[in-house]
Order: structure tokens, then C-alpha cells, then sequence
């Protein structure tokens, strides 16, 4: 075991690999400082509009949309990461995804006029939602369509060889894995003996209530960015007896969201139950297969990945296909919000969106204002740490 792999060592080598990540590129930068991004918004001279209380993502970047399968088996794009959700302000979802989107444009080296229209189609693929619009899978964007292909055709090989490095039942130590304490370890059997566990595991299709789940590997999962540092644990069990089913649980520590939240707003005070309610309200098909629990006296979620749950990479998109993403995508966060609020609220809401558009621009005013002010203070930052990682590894 090295130095770095010592879980009492575990918190400055977690720092450096999160600051490496974020250095890579600026959309990173975006993806991996949901913290900064309301610090900026707060500065923000152009007026938000107040939306009615419902649960929002808090962290809806592009990169945290994509195929979810539910515990049946059927598949649908919906939102995949829930860690920072809340009732709350369904505004800061759209200016999270447009600062998203104007990011991934200047990435794939688009003009600044694709990033205008972008956002226009964000604004009315968001809006169409409240109109009762319903998506057709015809009018997909090739991305979209080419990702849900390829999640329909993936299987358990397919994971753990992308997730684990092969498919057989161990988890290799390296850079992704380290190896658990033996608290780590005892924790994490004494978690799975528990009912609700099993029957977390038991509940997908083809799998009998009765099913014996046994733990087979577990060790440390250097994942995410925002999320380093936290408790993330990866459990290889089998369901059934032997020759049974293999399958990959995430167990994912849950802390205090930095979204901000809806005044007296009713949400659990468990931060783990939180994720979980958040996720019912805002992606079914993920909410069905989450369980909040507690490991080590934390407060932890726990879901089994399954193969058909991918993360929507947007690199080298044409304008064309740029345009119809952010209406897709935003669209689906639409449909999020929407099925919360009754009809008089939507009507309010889609109203209020609609309110004051210049003849210039299809999308609102502050919207525009707010995305252009954080892009400029997100590209400094972003230079700011990479020079300051820079730096670090000078010295």
C-alpha cells in the first residue's frame, strides 16, 4: 500500500488529482466548482427571477444529463446526479445549463453568435415543457440518439470493463481504486447484511426477492471532481448463489447541498435522504433505484450501476447539432420541473419567462446578461487556477 493510498493520507492526494482535473479545461472548470458558480451568481448584477419553490438539480451542467435506466429495464434521458438538489429556485437550473452550454460551445471552438442561438434554443426547448409539448424520439439530435444506442446494446461486460478495468469479480488497486481499512471493510459487509440493502439489489428485473447478495471486493473510488475527497466506495457483490449474477454498487457519501434553497422549504434533514427525495421528483427512473443510508456514521446514498446509465459527453458539436442539443436537453429539465407544478403554476411560470424579450433576442433578457457576466468570471478563474496548479507542482 503507498503513502497515498493510506486512508489516513487519503485528503491532500484527493485535492491534487480534483485540481488536476480542473485544469484539464475550462468546461472542467464549470463541471467541478458548483460552489464557485453561486459565489458568482450572487454577484451577478442582472435580476433572477423568482421561480416557484419545486426540487431543482442545483448542479445541472451538460455532463450530468444522460441515459438512466430504472429498475425495470427502460431507458430514458433524465437527469443523473443529484448530490446538490434542493427546493429551490427552478431559474438557477436554466443559468447552470446555459453557462454549461456557452462553455462546451467555446470548447468545441463554435462562434460566439452559435452560443446566442444555443441559448435561444435552450430557453424554448425549456418552455415547450410547460406547453404540454411532449419529446419525440424521431426529433432526437444525433448525439442523443447515438448514446441511447449504445446504452440499449451495453451489457455487464461493458461496465466493468469501462468502470472496474475487466470483468472479473475483483476490484484492481491503482490509481482509481485504493484499498479499504479493515473499519472500511467491516463497515461496508455489516452494510449489506441489512433488508433494505438486499432488497435494493433483489428489486431490478430478473432477480428473485429472495436472492442471497454477497459482498465479493470493495475498496476506495477515486471518482468525480466536485465530489473528491468524500466518502466513495465501490462494492462488486453477486446476487444469487454461485454463478450468480455480478453487479457494482456505488456508495457515494452525501453532504450539506450549496444550492441555495426555497425559504421553509420541507426537505429531509438527512442529506442523504434528500438526494433520494430529490431524485423521485426530478429523475424517476434513478430515484426508484437509490437508498439513503449511513456508513461509518456518515450519511451515504447507494445505487447499483447498471449498464445502460451514461454520462452525455458534448465535444466537437457542430452549430447544428449544438442548437438542437440544448433544446433537447433543456427540455428534459423542463419536463423535470414541470411535473411538479400544477397547471396554474406552469402558467405563471412560462409567463414570467416570457416576460420582456427584446426583439433582438428569443430568450430573457436576464438570462443573457447572467450567462455573459459568468462566463467572464468563470474564464478568470479558471486561468487563476491554473495558474496557481501550475505553481503547485513548480514547487
Amino acid at each position: 500500500m503507498t503513502d497515498i493510498q493510506d486512508p489516513a493520507n487519503r485528503g491532500a492526494a484527493l485535492a491534487a488529482n480534483r485540481n488536476v482535473k480542473m485544469a484539464r479545461s475550462a468546461h472542467a472548470y464549470v463541471r467541478g466548482n458548483t460552489a464557485k458558480f453561486y459565489d458568482w451568481l450572487s454577484g451577478v448584477t442582472a435580476a433572477c427571477p423568482d421561480g416557484p419553490p419545486v426540487w431543482i438539480c442545483g448542479d445541472c451542467h451538460v455532463g450530468n444529463l444522460g441515459p438512466v435506466a430504472d429498475a425495470g429495464g427502460r431507458v430514458e434521458i433524465q437527469i443523473r446526479d443529484l448530490d446538490q438538489t434542493v427546493i429551490g429556485n427552478p431559474a438557477h437550473d436554466l443559468i447552470r445549463m446555459g453557462l454549461s452550454l456557452a462553455s462546451a460551445a467555446r470548447g468545441s471552438d463554435l462562434p460566439g453568435v452559435t452560443t446566442v442561438h444555443m441559448l435561444e434554443q435552450m430557453v424554448e426547448g425549456y418552455e415547450s415543457a410547460f406547453a404540454g409539448e411532449e419529446v419525440d424520439e424521431a426529433d432526437h439530435p444525433d448525439t442523443v440518439r447515438l448514446v441511447l444506442q449504445e446504452a440499449l446494446g451495453r451489457s455487464w461486460k461493458h461496465l466493468a470493463r469501462e468502470r472496474i478495468g475487466d470483468a472479473k469479480p475483483t476490484i484492481p488497486l491503482g490509481k482509481r481504486f485504493w484499498p479499504l481499512s479493515s473499519e472500511e471493510r467491516a463497515a461496508v459487509d455489516a452494510l449489506f447484511e441489512r433488508d433494505d440493502v438486499r432488497r435494493l439489489v433483489t428489486g431490478l428485473r430478473g432477480r428473485d426477492a429472495g436472492d442471497e447478495v454477497r459482498v465479493l471486493d470493495a475498496a476506495y473510488w477515486v471518482k468525480g471532481c466536485s465530489s473528491l475527497g468524500l466518502l466513495r466506495n465501490a462494492v462488486i457483490a453477486r446476487v444469487g448463489g454461485k454463478g450468480g449474477e455480478l453487479c457494482l454498487i456505488d456508495i457515494k457519501e452525501a453532504v450539506a447541498a450549496v444550492a441555495p434553497r426555497a425559504p421553509k422549504a420541507a426537505m429531509p434533514r438527512d442529506n442523504a435522504e434528500r438526494v433520494v427525495e430529490g431524485a423521485r421528483h426530478l429523475a424517476p427512473h434513478l430515484g426508484g433505484r437509490l437508498l439513503a443510508a449511513r456508513l461509518l456514521d456518515r450519511a451515504v446514498f447507494m445505487r447499483e450501476l447498471r449498464p445502460q446509465d451514461l454520462k452525455l459527453e458534448v465535444h466537437a458539436l457542430t452549430q447544428e447539432e449544438a442548437m438542437a442539443v440544448a433544446r433537447f436537453l433543456a427540455g428534459v429539465v423542463g419536463h423535470a420541473h414541470a411535473r411538479q407544478m400544477d397547471p396554474p403554476t406552469r402558467r405563471r411560470w412560462l409567463a414570467e419567462l416570457r416576460r420582456n424579450r427584446s426583439k433582438t433576442l428569443d430568450a430573457p433578457g436576464w438570462l443573457w446578461a447572467t450567462i455573459v457576466q459568468l462566463m467572464a468570471a468563470h474564464e478568470a478563474a479558471y486561468l487563476d487556477h491554473c495558474r496557481k496548479y501550475a505553481l503547485q507542482q513548480a514547487a
